[in-house]
């Protein structure tokens, strides 16, 4: 490996002239300090590091014990709660306060709307949803089974007028909705005028209407007696009715209307983690230079779709007119946060002394801070700005409880003033996907409370940890069942509770998680409205149409005014949290119908994830399920399958030579359905040599003496093995 010297610290060459050559060289900083800096941090802070993932294995070791000697007998509330208590694992909670960080963009503290999460290795993807701030309502209303594929309705090639009128009344039934008119609906309207200062609405007898309510009527573009577009906002949100007479749908439609462009992802979360397999000093620098160019605004893509060349890059600010003649100007792209890894894992791009590898998440929340200060060098008029506030967002996923968020604090600190920036500038956003992370969470914001701007939950990795951390105390219900039961409903709540409680309103975003099934549309419109509803501001989608589906739930749904009420409920109960969701003992033993099922279903995910992030380097993508189902996954969907099977083969419900058979049948389901994926290399008759099959039988086999149940050690061990072999 070509590495470079510092002191006494080696740093990959690459990295190191990536660095200096790319990054440095726009910041005002000496170059021979940065490394001395750095690498002084790196020292400083890897001990804190390693006591702390010490730390989670001595929990997980006395949690361990306790359930083996409590297994048969049974266990209480109350000692199992005193428990937790007498190790530290539940800290003391201690009096209200509310969060006091300054310095927050407008996407975090005044707006409700969806969020994306992307690979952030993927540069189209990556584009793809930093534009997903404005999406056609029309494309994505006709290219989704919102609509559905009926008979007369169906897609293809050439354009289904029929399909087109369905969704013209669809999207004018949603203005109607969300921006009614004093009389009258948006289908009948003839034209659109601003007269005076007021949107009028003109219908083919002559009479008029004005909106329901004027204020609801922001800008404009074009003449006000011809208008090419209305900008209208509801709920902080905006939606744009764009006129074309001469358009491929204004020409027939009724009022010339174009298009419904509607402001669809506030923010996108650039992910470093879950999604994105990044095992090497290449596959690190390579994420980095994608976060650089979509900092500098100039990130591009150039790739062919349907024979035609395409270039994508970062949209420009969209800018309207009001009545008085003042400009208005509204944010061309998300708000990007970034998404370091956790705790666990280390990198080749730094060692020290002894050979040892830097914790990556000391490296990554050095690189994506660097790398985002050079958009506080920039002004609203300088091209294309992240941050209008002068912050640097951070998402840190993976934390287990009140002493790693304080560790992670305090990184940032370092950091901030080894680049000289101002205190608090890192903003903090913390996952609630770690067991010991929920159950003090109040604790955790406390620590983090002048830099936090974001708490969220997530099922799967949750779960995960849930299984994981209670592995010895029996088996666990199937997978299905498990999301059934109170501790969910009340983690889920207590989240939104405990951030209320703290002052999140009109100041932190309040997040709720990923819909995994991009093409189940239908589906996400009728159910992903709860999570508005649940009190949450935003929401994880998984593509720049599911963000423009998903934003209309915030226009049904005024999400202050469900908070408002939502702070008069009792708190949920720290009780029903601490509920270990386990098969009662009265329905032992499962059917073997049930056994095989669940076997089937986790196997299947399994091996269709890790056979892409192994042998094809792909974190996340659309995975079919058994029911060929195309689902959204990365590590969280991994951790859960993984566990749940190791949990049931500790506790009997099923037998290696149960597992080794399922995985030898799903693997030939897998490869059937992955038959057309470009270098997809075959399992089945080849199990001894696929490293893809190891990996999956490593991960459910090995699976108890994971730490904390993740995944990366052995993913990334494998998929080093793939590199290595090529």
């Amino acid at each position: 490996m070509n590495m470079a010297q510092q002191k006494t610290f080696q740093i990959n060459q690459q990295f190191y002239n990536f660095i200096n050559n790319e990054v440095l060289s726009q910041l005002s900083l000496n170059q021979t300090n940065f490394w001395d800096d750095f690498t002084n941090l790196v020292r400083d802070m890897t001990p804190v590091n390693q006591q702390l993932l010490q730390t989670r294995n001595d929990m997980q070791k006395q949690l361990d014990e306790w359930h083996q000697t409590h297994h048969e007998s049974g266990y209480n509330e109350s000692s199992y709660h005193k428990f937790l208590t007498k190790i530290g694992y539940i800290v003391a909670e201690g009096e209200d306060f509310s969060i006091e960080t300054k310095n927050l963009d407008d996407e975090i503290t005044a707006l409700a709307g969806p969020q994306l999460v992307v690979p952030v290795s993927n540069a189209r993807f990556a584009l793809n949803a930093a534009n997903a701030r404005w999406g056609s309502l029309y494309d994505a209303l006709y290219g989704t089974d919102v609509i559905p594929q009926e008979t007369g309705l169906k897609t293809g090639v050439k354009f289904n007028k029929a399909r087109g009128n369905r969704v013209v009344a669809y999207a004018k039934g949603f203005l109607d909705k969300a921006f009614p008119l004093a009389k009258g609906t948006h289908h009948n309207v003839s034209s659109y005028l601003v007269y005076y200062q007021h949107l009028l609405a003109l219908f083919p007898d002559g009479s008029t209407s004005g909106l329901k309510k004027p204020c609801q009527f922001a800008a404009l573009s074009g003449s006000k007696n011809e208008p090419t577009s209305i900008l209208l906002v509801n709920n902080g949100l905006h939606v744009e009715i764009q006129i074309d007479r001469n358009g491929s749908n204004g020409a027939t439609d009724f009022a010339g209307v174009q298009d419904v462009l509607v402001e669809s992802a506030l923010s996108t979360i650039m992910d470093f983690e879950d999604s994105v397999a990044a095992v090497d000093a290449e596959d690190k620098i390579a994420a980095y230079k994608n976060w650089l160019g979509l900092i500098e605004g100039s990130l591009e893509c150039r790739f062919t779709k349907k024979a035609e060349q395409v270039s994508r890059k970062l949209e420009i600010d969209k800018r309207f007119t009001t009545e008085d003649g003042e400009q208005y100007r509204l944010p061309g792209r998300a708000l990007l946060l970034a998404r370091n890894v956790g705790h666990l894992m280390d990198t080749e791009l730094m060692q020290d002394e002894q050979g040892y590898n830097a914790p990556e998440g000391i490296v990554d929340a050095v690189i994506t801070v660097l790398i985002g200060s050079i958009d506080l060098q920039k002004d609203r008029h300088s091209g294309i700005q992240n941050s209008q506030a002068g912050s640097i967002y951070i998402v840190k996923p993976k934390m287990h409880g009140p002493e790693e968020v304080q560790f992670t604090c305090t990184l940032f600190s370092r950091i901030e003033q080894m680049l000289g920036l101002k205190s608090n500038t890192i903003k903090l956003g913390i996952m609630d996907e770690e067991r010991r992370t929920t159950v003090n969470l109040k604790e955790c914001i406390r620590v983090a409370k002048e830099r936090i701007f974001f708490i969220n939950t997530g099922f799967l990795d949750r779960t995960g940890d849930e299984i994981h951390s209670s592995i010895q105390a029996g088996p666990f219900l199937p997978k299905a069942e498990i999301k059934q039961q109170p501790w969910i409903a009340a983690y889920e709540n207590w989240n939104v509770d405990i951030g209320l409680a703290c002052g999140f309103q009109g100041k932190a975003q309040i997040g709720k998680g990923m819909w995994a099934m991009p093409d189940e549309m239908k589906q996400m419109m009728e159910e992903k409205i709860t999570h508005p509803q649940s009190g949450a501001t935003t929401a994880w989608v998984p593509s720049p149409t599911a963000a423009t589906l998903h934003a209309l739930h915030y226009h049904f749904v005024d999400v202050n005014e469900v908070q408002d009420q939502l702070k008069k409920r009792p708190r949920a109960k720290l009780s029903d949290i601490l509920t270990i969701p386990l098969i009662n003992k009265q329905r032992m033993p499962l059917s073997a119908e049930v056994i095989e099922r669940e076997l089937d279903n986790n196997i299947q995910g399994i091996l269709g994830y890790v056979v892409r992030w192994v042998e094809l380097g792909i974190g996340c993508s659309k995975v079919p399920d058994i029911n060929h189902i195309g689902m959204m996954e990365d590590r969280a969907t991994l951790r859960i399958s993984s566990q749940h099977i190791a949990n049931w083969l500790l506790h009997g419900i099923c037998s290696d030579t149960q597992v080794i058979e399922t995985l030898e049948r799903m693997a030939l389901i897998v490869d059937k359905q992955n038959e057309a994926t470009e270098d997809y290399q075959t399992m089945t008759g080849n199990f001894e040599q696929s490293l893809a099959f190891q990996a999956a039988s490593d991960l459910i086999f090995k699976g108890k003496e994971q730490p904390n149940g993740y995944t990366e050690p052995l993913l990334h061990h494998y998929r080093m093995k793939v590199k290595e072999s090529h």
